[in-house]
């Protein structure tokens, strides 16, 4: 892991940078088409660590355009040259909004500032928008990916109530979204609404209703998230030799 990652960082946040990137890898499957958008450092880490164990057969795409590129190691940005290395081939981002609408895309990893209880996804601006207090930088693709992707994984670093509200202040994106991983939980979409699938292990269900403001309903049967193993850590540390999953927790 680089030094300078290392740095200040504490073993909570690298606990659940790990969890993180780890749960995140879980959803991917073999054989499979896999995107991520940028300032994605955690589902990168997760495409590259999964591809390593569990799905060798997955093709990976990423925003410079590489094609299942291999590169030497993952940069802090998702958006880096090293992400062209080994590529088989090139694609640009018009071709895999293409490839997304045809329904070959078969999973994709996008974020949000909010995610509300339908799974629909906020990065336009918070408040009045007329007046918002906050201008975020716009959905970019997302608003074509989430309803196209077969499946959307969508993840948040920080849960709290403004960040998971009843409703996002505006709709940037909405659509096929299978689940949303953050540091309290999973949260699985049916019947129209998120729902709890599992809680992370030392995660009281009062904390985790206080952090999100929709009703979570019953949470007494809800299930621990799976501690990742020690074969998963391993491979994930392989994978992220610079320690870039951390970034987005610091």
């Amino acid at each position: 892991m680089s030094v300078a990652l290392c740095e200040g960082v504490s073993g909570e946040v690298r606990a659940a940078a790990d969890r993180m990137a780890i749960f995140l890898s879980r959803f991917i499957r073999d054989g499979e088409l896999v995107f991520h958008g940028v300032a994605s450092a955690l589902p990168m880490a997760a495409i590259v660590m999964a591809r390593n164990t569990h799905a060798p057969n997955l093709t990976y795409l990423n925003v410079p355009g590489g094609v299942d590129p291999k590169p030497s190691y993952l940069p802090g940005s998702t958006v880096a040259r090293q992400l062209m290395e080994g590529a088989l081939s090139y694609f640009t981002l018009t071709e895999i909004f293409d490839l997304s609408a045809r329904g070959k895309l078969g999973l994709a990893f996008l974020g949000g500032a909010q995610i509300d209880a339908r799974g629909e996804v906020n990065l336009s601006f918070i408040g009045d928008p007329a007046a918002p207090k906050v201008r975020l930088p716009g959905g970019a693709g997302s608003a074509h990916i989430l309803p196209t992707a077969r499946r959307t994984v969508l993840w948040r670093t920080i849960h709290d109530a403004k960040s998971f509200p009843e409703c996002c202040d505006f709709v940037t994106a909405s659509g096929n979204v299978v689940a949303v991983v953050t540091p309290l939980c999973i949260f699985e979409k049916a019947e129209g609404r998120l729902r709890v699938k599992s809680i992370h292990q030392g995660v009281a269900p009062d904390d985790l209703r206080a952090a999100t403001g929709f009703d979570l309903g019953d949470l007494e049967s809800a299930p621990v998230t799976p501690e990742p193993t020690d074969v998963e850590r391993t491979a994930l540390e392989a994978a992220d030799t610079e320690g870039v999953r951390l970034l987005e927790f610091i």
